[in-house]
């Protein structure tokens, strides 16, 4: 029987683990690690890269090479890598391609059925676009997790005999999640969820970066690509050194045509930089213990997700708004695929686990347009009536009734709408269709309509008329920015046009990779040395010689480490 592999696809790393020998396991990459990077670059034959290697070409190939495209999912935009484009569906399903192949290598088997953990705040256009980068990927999606759920499991939290009630706040490199779940008799329930969609821990780094800029005067929008791409990664290096060594001053050197420009800052000063983004998560949070009707004492726990939770400021930040330390005994990169591998384990009905059963709620609020009464004869329309509230448990269906505005009005147009504004111009159009009605004074005629949402995402619109019973319905399955199946066809047969790097080959074109990255930011004697080892190890490579290979590629990686360590250019 064909294994069931869980996918995180993060926003930074993704990972994909298995349920095996009653445990969740990770499973390694091509260069033995269990995060590869989201980033997807075309190689100077025209093949593509994911991981590692397309990670360091963001940096010295950056009109080849991309990442963070998880936040574009549902949308239309296109990515140009050389003379190509790509929608946020096809560069993740490179991602989930290498993934998958991984899974191949460590089980010895193909592997047809994932799970796959979203944010618990994807819409329904981001989830169905996450299935179709999965089906994209030769994969059958057999659940989206919600990212929050899948940590909990992974912490192993409906392993306990009594009710539970937790928070967890899953800050990821480009996403922000927070839900509150509670457990109870074999039930684990969303009671709430909300977050950001466009707040992570990308948004941390730009700020240093734009900080640099404003400090010196500098434009980061006249940066040209390779120089803006070396500022974030200072302001990466930056980020991440301020959370191992919160108590010392870090200093960023920016070099463009051979004139440095400097900053130093602290951790104190940091905090004070990151207030706005600090406040930003401050408010999900709020929303969520609202919507959820749970006082803050009454958590039995605060579980803490994603890499960029690792930042003293956020810890910080939880620990006051809660009064308590959250917990992150598990790494916060790998909880997400850990428990991915545990529903995985469900859905295959694995004899180890007991049975659990998984509620979700919607995450947006689900309604119609309408128009409001504002004197005796006079209505403005372009107002959102929400019939299936955010937060709600689902399946669900709910209706509302809706009536006529004008004499002998004939026909109502039911267009539907998600989000949380009050005026429908202001949330995201689903769709729309007639409905004809009695023609009858004001307010005599109209319509029930009713939502029904199930736990694939699927919403079905159902519009009866009154007084008479004439009834349409409409199900939402697509959504703007989303590929129809016609065109996912489509995109199949493109994708089968292009070669994917071979996986057996890929630990040489990472340290190739990094050398190149290491070989822009060096100067002088040191660039030189490091030239004449690529040379030599690229030669070694044309002569096909496994035994040579294998000690030039240690010894490659050896000076490789002993640059990075100094951080000197």
């Amino acid at each position: 029987m064909s294994s069931i592999i869980g996918i995180d696809l993060g926003t930074t790393n993704s990972a994909v683990g298995v349920w095996r020998d009653g445990q969740s396991v990770l499973i390694p990459n091509a260069l033995g690690h269990v995060l590869t990077p989201s980033c997807v670059s075309i190689d100077d034959d025209g093949s593509v890269l994911t991981g590692r290697a397309a990670h360091d070409r963001v940096h010295t190939h950056p009109r080849l090479s991309t990442s963070s495209f998880k936040r574009y999912m549902g949308t239309d935009r296109e990515v140009r890598l050389g003379s190509r484009t790509f929608r946020p569906e096809e560069l993740s399903a490179f991602v989930l391609k290498s993934l998958k192949a991984d899974a191949e290598a460590f089980l010895g088997a193909e592997v047809r059925d994932a799970v796959i953990a979203v944010p618990a705040y994807f819409s329904d256009a981001q989830r169905k676009a996450t299935r179709i980068a999965g089906e994209l990927a030769g994969l059958n999606v057999r659940r989206l997790i919600n990212e929050p759920t899948a940590a909990a499991l992974s912490y192993g939290v409906h392993l306990g005999d009594r009710e539970s009630k937790f928070l967890i706040f899953d800050l990821g490199g480009g996403t922000f999640d927070v839900s509150v779940l509670d457990f109870f008799e074999g039930v684990m329930e969303v009671r709430a969820s909300t977050g950001d969609n466009f707040l992570g821990g990308d948004d941390f780094t730009e700020a240093l970066a734009q900080s640099l800029c404003r400090r010196n005067h500098l434009s980061m929008s006249t940066l040209s690509p390779t120089a803006a791409q070396r500022l974030n990664q200072l302001a990466e290096r930056a980020k991440r050194q301020l959370t191992q060594n919160s108590g010392e001053a870090i200093a960023m050197t920016l070099t463009v045509e051979d004139k440095p420009y400097t900053m130093e800052i602290d951790a104190a000063e940091a905090e004070r930089l990151f207030e706005s983004l600090l406040q930003r998560l401050r408010k999900p949070v709020e929303r969520a213990l609202r919507d959820a009707r749970i006082p803050v004492d009454s958590l039995d726990e605060i579980i803490l997700v994603g890499g960029a939770t690792r930042m003293p400021v956020v810890r910080k930040l939880v620990s006051k708004m809660f009064g308590r330390l959250p917990a992150v005994h598990l790494n916060p990169d790998e909880v997400v695929a850990l428990g991915a591998a545990v529903q995985a384990g469900l859905v295959a009905q694995d004899a180890g686990l007991e049975e659990l059963v998984l509620t979700d709620v919607a995450p947006y609020s689900l309604g119609i347009d309408t128009s409001v009464q504002v004197g005796q004869n006079d209505f403005v329309p372009g107002h959102f009536l929400p019939i299936i509230e955010r937060n709600t448990i689902v399946p669900v269906s709910r209706v509302r009734r809706v009536f006529t505005v004008r004499d002998q009005q004939d026909v109502v147009i039911i267009r539907v709408f998600q989000g949380e504004a009050r005026l429908t111009r202001d949330n995201v159009s689903l769709g729309e269709f007639r409905l004809e009605v009695p023609r009858k004074p004001a307010g005599q005629a109209g319509a029930d309509v009713r939502f029904t949402y199930d736990v694939s995402g699927v919403l079905e619109v159902q519009a009866t008329a009154i007084p008479d019973g004439g009834t349409r319905s409409i199900v939402i399955e697509e959504n703007p920015g989303v590929l129809s199946p016609d065109e996912v066809r489509e995109r199949m047969a493109a994708l089968a046009d292009i070669k994917i790097h071979p996986r057996e080959r890929m630990e040489n074109r990472a340290l190739l990779a990094r050398a190149d990255r290491i070989y822009e930011e060096l100067l002088g004697e040191s660039r030189m040395f490091l030239a004449n080892h690529i040379a030599r190890f690229q030669a070694l490579l044309e002569r096909q010689d496994a035994q040579e290979i294998a000690h030039a590629h240690k010894e490659l990686s050896s000076l490789l480490d002993s640059f990075d360590a100094q951080q000197t250019y």
